[in-house]
């Protein structure tokens, strides 16, 4: 079948830029790529990942993950661990 249509979208420019370098490690084009998420879609009949809205402690964990609050620290790997093998 004929390429024929188009899409124009705007994203922010470091989410496109992110996404290309997954596209180039895939070994994918944005073209391919995008022709490959419309495909998954028709297979699927929706979105071919599961798309939910958080619960108020996920939510929690978010806002905490992204102020760094609680943020625990290890000066190496094996610090990490024997607080794990304290446990």
């Amino acid at each position: 079948m004929a390429k024929t249509e188009m899409i124009r979208a705007r994203i922010e420019p470091e989410l496109k830029q992110e996404a290309e370098k997954v596209f180039f490690t895939l070994g994918l084009s944005v073209t391919e790529a995008i022709t490959l998420f419309y495909k998954q879609v028709t297979l699927h009949h929706g979105l071919p990942f599961g798309v939910k809205i958080p619960n108020e402690e996920t939510l929690e964990a978010i806002r905490q993950a992204r102020s760094g609050e609680g943020l625990i620290t290890y000066g190496s790997v094996d610090e990490l661990m024997a607080e794990f093998d304290d446990a």
